[in-house]
């Protein structure tokens, strides 16, 4: 089977079980990569639906900030 047929099969599919109603969709929690302000250090936050900014603490040095 080719690629173009393999996604046309997929689209099938998921056209199909949408119809039935099957699949259901959800809206979960966001994950924001923030980076520390004051060592540079990468951290995930979670976030709720809704929310643009989130208190956090760096995990490597404890400093306390909110995402951007």
């Amino acid at each position: 089977m080719s690629k173009q047929s393999l996604r046309e099969e997929a689209e099938r599919l998921i056209r199909e079980s949408m119809e039935k109603k099957t699949v259901v969709v959800k809206q979960g929690t966001t994950r924001i990569e923030a980076v520390c302000g004051k060592c540079g250090a990468p951290n995930r936050v979670q976030a709720e639906k809704g929310q643009s900014r989130v208190k956090f603490a760096c995990k490597n040095c404890g400093h306390q900030q909110e995402t951007l």
